[in-house]
């Protein structure tokens, strides 16, 4: 078993496809694909999740809770907004955390693909 696992941004097999919960829809129909490509269990987190999601456009609520999220934008444009403060745009290239405890909205302008690292 290697250790070095090399992220493929174009993967082949199906995703799994959702929509944003009721809860969390703000405006438009959001429709998401994710492609998970690996899960490791780890020390403090409970698990690691590893894989690239993307989303077409519309504004959904994002609550971290406990959960760490680190992301690379793939191709796209989003603006995040976390509560209290600015809004701020990422787009292809970009990369940000989300720590935790972190709330506020996703807003996806241009449909998105990222790569994300989820620690939970």
């Amino acid at each position: 078993m290697t250790l070095l696992t090399p992220i493929d941004t174009a993967p082949t097999f199906a995703p799994r496809q959702d929509v944003a919960a009721p809860e969390k829809l703000i405006e438009g129909a959001p429709a998401f694909k994710t492609w998970a490509l690996d899960e490791v269990p780890l020390g403090n987190w409970s698990k690691i999740r590893t894989g690239i999601w993307e989303a077409t456009p519309g504004t959904t609520r994002s609550v971290k809770g406990e959960a760490l999220e680190f992301c690379h934008i793939l191709s796209g444009v989003v603006d995040l907004t976390e509560e209290g403060g600015e809004t701020r745009r990422f787009s292809a290239g970009d990369s940000f955390l989300m720590k935790p405890g972190f709330k506020g909205t996703w807003k996806t302008i241009e449909t998105v693909r990222k790569i994300y690292v989820f620690a939970d």
